[in-house]
């Protein structure tokens, strides 16, 4: 008999009409990171699969399981209309039940493998038999391809509801790492106004400064500069030290980032992109501002733009 599955509120997958099997229609931030495990059993076939998932900058599945190439492939087919970045490992365990095992020792190979073995080691060295079990050719798995058609359905079923549950723990994961990043760039924002703010200041406790500190050398002499060398020499710095072009690219990118962070689909490379490009201008503004108020604020973004960075890495 088939095991019932909770039908949610979601759309049914295309490939798998056999039984009322679903996924979410929408999903937000995903992580790449998670575990998923499933056991069905279809008559006398008996399944359980194992999922693990780490982060990768590309789908890499690794499959353990005693099916043939070609189901390995279907296998593959199926997660990745789940999992569109990561290292998954499946691991799959299928019974047949009533049935004797399909394992079989090679006695020849054994016997091959312990003389040589004696041989080398000697009498004071026993030779550990399970150590000898792992050895290639030992253990032979007569898997017939009927065998691979008959436990299929189980499999398929089993890895599609281990999927499942890899992806609910994955959009768990994913809903704190959005909540979190969502605070930081509400930081980096507070920073960011906080710099605007105190920019054009800079400009003029510059000029006050060498204003002062041309007439204390000038005034022992009874001489006197020019008000418009002051101002050449103040609108050369001026230039130097603009950082209103940054601040705008800078606002944009976390308007935009945001944006993305909040859609029905989880984007971990654009992500990573835009913060690359937040700790660019966030650096520009570091080494053009010549102010110590705003290098402090620009700590505070960097600081955070770090945490983000480092959640961003583990998005799908």
């Amino acid at each position: 008999m088939r095991i019932p599955i909770e039908p949610q509120n979601t759309r049914f997958l295309d490939f798998q009409p056999e039984y009322a099997l679903t996924i979410r229609e929408s999903v937000l931030l995903l992580s790449m990171t998670g575990h998923g495990q499933a056991s069905v059993q279809i008559d006398d076939v008996r399944v359980v699969v194992e999922l693990r998932a780490v982060n990768n900058r590309f789908l890499k599945t690794s499959i353990n399981c005693d099916l043939d190439a070609a189901h390995q492939a279907k296998l593959e087919a199926i997660v990745k209309q789940h999992v569109h970045r990561g290292s998954i490992n499946l691991r799959i365990n299928s019974q047949i039940l009533g049935e004797e095992s399909n394992y079989q020792l090679n006695a020849d190979v054994i016997r091959a493998y312990w003389l040589q073995l004696s041989e080398i080691a000697g009498s004071n060295h026993p030779i550990n038999v399970e150590s000898l079990l792992k050895l290639p050719g030992v253990v032979a798995d007569n898997v017939r391809d009927d065998q691979n058609e008959q436990v299929w359905p189980a499999v398929e079923q089993a890895t599609i509801e281990a999927l499942v549950q890899l992806n609910k723990m994955r959009e768990l994961e994913g809903s704190v790492m959005q909540q979190d990043m969502v605070s930081n760039c509400e930081i980096i924002s507070t920073n960011l106004e906080s710099i605007k703010s105190l920019a054009p200041g800079v400009i003029t406790h510059y000029s006050k400064r060498m204003t002062e500190r041309i007439n204390s050398l000038l005034d022992p002499h009874n001489t006197s500069i020019d008000a418009t060398d002051i101002v050449k020499e103040v609108g050369v710095f001026a230039e130097k030290c603009d950082i209103s072009e940054e601040t705008v690219r800078l606002g944009c990118h976390i308007e935009q980032f945001n944006k993305l962070i909040k859609e029905d689909c989880s984007n971990g490379k654009k992500l990573d992109f835009l913060v690359q490009e937040m700790l660019r201008e966030t650096n520009t503004i570091g080494s053009k501002a010549n102010d110590v108020e705003i290098a402090n604020h620009v700590v505070e973004i960097k600081t955070c733009i770090e945490r983000i960075r480092e959640m961003v890495q583990n998005v799908e």
